[in-house]
């Protein structure tokens, strides 16, 4: 499976978890000329950006491997600049990594970075 496709799968299966566990999002695919971050969600007065990781094995490391420093910091600068425009307040930021692999559970690892 083209990989471009097996991350649209992995974002519609991110999104429909969050959205069963209370989350409501706020945008999918946010892009600035910084970056992109996959979903932006929000529960309890906070403001979760996740990233999205899908693989179709560990052949290569798992897919919260592929969220590295570089990764993050780009994330944070993207996150940055919604919040600055951003029409509300949160009292709390969380940047979170949602693994997706197919026939396999989803893996939601909260405020990791």
């Amino acid at each position: 499976m083209n990989t471009k496709i097996l991350g649209n799968i992995g974002e519609a299966h991110a999104e429909a978890y969050l959205k069963e566990n209370g989350y409501k999002i706020l945008e999918r695919n946010y892009k600035n000329k910084i970056g992109e971050i996959d979903l932006i969600a929000e529960k309890d007065k906070e403001i979760i950006f996740v990233e999205v990781k899908a693989r179709s094995t560990e052949k290569f490391g798992t897919p919260k491997e592929a969220v590295n420093f570089h990764k993050q910091f780009k994330i944070r600068k993207v996150a940055e600049c919604y919040l600055l425009s951003a029409k509300k307040y949160y009292s709390k930021v969380s940047f979170d990594v949602i693994e997706y692999m197919p026939d396999a559970e989803i893996v939601h690892l909260k405020n990791c970075f």
